[in-house]
């Protein structure tokens, strides 16, 4: 059975959309169990648990976002098949984007429980590791 240009670029846009959201499921399901285990660190220590930890837990839904408007430019684009491959290729990019991420949350939210401090050096490593699946979700979108 042969696929039609149009049935390649649906089956694309919702690849990139599916696997940004696979990674931003990973990434918070990884940075949320080690907020939870900082937050219970503090409570055995008697200190605040820390509130903001809920930024490094949340960042990696980011990327569910960036996955749903490369689903929008690829559903834009005259179809062709080039769109499968750039909805599977791009969403896997988005989507180990947000896993790191997670897991950069996760090592800041043990280290601001821990030490109370850097808070804005943790946030810029995030924000450095989301810039991957802005500049493939702006570079596909070129090439499209």
């Amino acid at each position: 059975m042969d696929i039609t240009a149009i049935e390649a670029a649906k089956m694309g846009a919702a690849m990139a959309l599916g696997f940004g959201a696979i990674g931003s499921a990973l990434g918070t399901g990884t940075a949320g169990m080690a907020g939870i285990g900082a937050w219970k660190k503090c409570y055995l220590q008697g200190k605040a648990a820390p509130f903001i930890l809920l930024v490094f837990i949340g960042a990696p839904l980011s990327q569910t976002i960036y996955g749903m408007l490369l689903m929008n430019f690829i559903l834009k684009a005259d179809p062709s098949t080039a769109q499968l491959g750039a909805g599977i290729i791009g969403g896997i990019a988005m989507g180990m984007s947000a896993w790191y991420q997670g897991k950069a949350g996760a090592a800041g939210s043990d280290a601001l429980a821990e030490t109370g401090q850097g808070f804005g050096n943790y946030l810029t490593v995030l924000g450095i590791v989301e810039t991957v699946a802005l500049f493939v979700m702006i570079f596909i979108q070129k090439a499209l």
